[in-house]
């Protein structure tokens, strides 16, 4: 996977969030503990998304070398 893959993935991951979020407002608070789920998979997913943030320079076809201290 490259780095503009990973970036195609993540926009289409955030795109879908915001997409249920829009949604989450026509349902009423708390129907069926419903909300409750949504905020752990919400939690969740940003916790992947900023795991793979974190992790693009290893996607680059010329990763960055680590610093010597």
């Amino acid at each position: 996977m490259t780095q503009r893959q990973l970036d195609d993935r993540l926009m289409d991951v955030d795109k879908a969030m915001r997409g249920l979020r829009e949604s989450m407002r026509g349902i009423p608070i708390r129907f069926a503990g419903f909300k409750k789920d949504h905020d752990h998979v919400a939690r969740s997913i940003a916790n992947a998304t900023v795991l793979l943030e974190g992790a693009k320079p290893m996607f680059s076809n010329h990763p960055v070398k680590a610093r010597r201290h």
